[in-house]
């Protein structure tokens, strides 16, 4: 048997009814030319012969002296984890939708390896779907994502490819990628305690700067600047997923029309989206909402390593001027990369884990509410460039679908996909009602950029 690591056991504590603790990805694919109507069925078939499971989805949990550890499951069902399912008529995306939302809703059975795969057929378009959750505990959601598309091939004539349960396991590396991550790494900080403590002076010279700074400038972003808003109540159990795409070259335009990165256009976009929506709530705060982002410090190519922080952007909520709001998100995200371009990794390792300690103390015990460094998650994973397939079957967008947190009743996650950008947004439904209309919010925004920008 083999002990979880403490971030894991982490995972595994948080995990409550209202509170589901894991990751999941949507793929959406197109028929092969020249597929029958039973291709689905056929292609489900071949699946479940894949029986015997490649680590780490053969472990399941085991508790023993206080602690969890993992060890093979010796009586792996197939038939509980891998699921051939239909929609209801007609078919729409709508419909997929809903499923997906009931199915990440659902806690994931402890008594058996954490993870399902269900393969939907019955999309209107000669289409089919996968949707494949895995438990935070295995796996943090960019190596989700990875898994996926090692499953994928760029040959559309390549078959028999086995589906992601049955591939040989790479070693596994976990960056910062949910401000759970982010809370971990105060566990991890007791390592290398010279180096840390050589941090102390120039972290308390940063924190004193940036308290001081957020009293002048009302568009800094300091720790505890996120206001209180609907997006920050306690949870449920139930979940709302949304899921569009949109044009990648359209995007980028619009960061060269602006002179500004990709990123700040998504975030400003995320906060337009965001104004509206809580303006049609009645429940828009006069502070700008404020977003976690992961935000990569790799500066080379290599592999190795995690080298990735969260910062904290304003999302200019309060401002109705498109053009002002994307000004104000970019000078946000350029102040707090200038900020860790001046600090050893030690040194960013402790600002983010003091950063994320508000809402890591409200996750794991909820006793301040009102310390809040964000109200939301927004996250960008990038993905492949060149169309891929499945068995024959192109795959034609694929979707994050992320962890919901208390407090943090919204998850906003995408990844690129050839000339495509992929939101994934996650909800607690009865938190945020009619949460899809982010979607049409986030259309109307790059409209609006477009029209400031003179490009319309």
């Amino acid at each position: 048997m083999k002990t979880l690591s403490p971030v894991d056991q982490l995972f595994l504590y948080l995990e409550k009814r209202q509170q589901p603790m894991h990751v999941a990805g949507l793929q959406l694919f197109s028929f092969p030319e020249g597929a029958g109507p039973k291709y689905v069925s056929e292609l489900a078939s071949s699946i479940r012969d894949y029986c015997h499971p490649e680590p780490p989805f053969n472990q399941r949990l085991r508790r023993r002296m206080g602690q969890w550890h993992w060890d093979e499951d010796r009586q792996f069902d197939i038939d509980h984890h891998f699921r051939h399912e239909a929609l209801p008529k007609p078919g729409r995306i709508r419909e997929l939708l809903s499923l997906v939302s009931a199915e990440h809703s659902n806690l994931l059975d402890r008594e058996r390896p954490l993870w399902e795969a269900h393969l939907i057929e019955g999309i209107r378009g000669r289409q089919f779907a996968l949707y494949t959750k895995v438990h935070h505990s295995m796996v943090d959601g960019i190596s989700a994502m990875r898994m996926g598309m090692r499953a994928l091939s760029p040959d559309p004539q390549e078959r028999d490819l086995p589906p992601v349960w049955a591939y040989k396991p790479k070693k596994r590396g976990r960056g910062l990628s949910s401000p759970v991550d982010a809370v971990s790494s105060l566990a991890r900080l007791t390592a290398g305690a010279s180096r840390q403590i050589a941090t102390v002076p120039a972290l308390a010279r940063e924190i004193y700067r940036v308290t001081q700074k957020a009293k002048d400038d009302p568009d800094f972003v300091s720790i505890f600047q996120a206001p209180d808003t609907i997006l920050n109540q306690c949870i449920t159990g139930s979940r709302r997923f949304a899921a569009q795409s949109y044009s990648l070259p359209r995007l980028k335009k619009l960061a060269a029309a602006f002179n500004c990165t990709l990123n700040d256009v998504v975030l400003s976009m995320c906060g337009h989206a965001l104004r509206e929506y809580l303006i049609s709530q009645n429940a828009l705060p006069n502070a700008p909402l404020i977003a976690m982002v992961p935000m990569s410090l790799r500066k080379d190519d290599s592999a190795g390593g995690n080298q990735i922080a969260m910062i904290l952007a304003n999302l200019g909520t309060h401002i109705c001027d498109p053009a002002n709001r994307l000004r104000v998100v970019q000078a946000s995200v350029r102040e707090a990369k200038q900020r860790f371009a001046q600090m050893s990794p030690e040194e960013i390792l402790n600002f983010t884990a003091l950063s994320m300690a508000p809402t890591g103390l409200n996750l794991l015990t909820g006793l301040a509410p009102k310390w809040r460094a964000f109200n939301v998650i927004i996250s960008n994973v990038p993905g492949p460039k060149e169309p891929l397939y499945w068995n024959g079957a192109q795959l034609q967008g694929q979707y994050p679908v992320s962890v919901v947190l208390d407090r943090i009743a919204l998850n906003m996650t995408l990844t690129s996909y050839r000339d495509q950008i992929e939101f994934g947004l996650i909800a607690c439904r009865r938190t945020l009602p009619s949460m899809q209309r982010l979607l049409d919010y986030l259309e109307q925004s790059i409209d609006d950029l477009e029209i400031a920008a003179g490009l319309r």
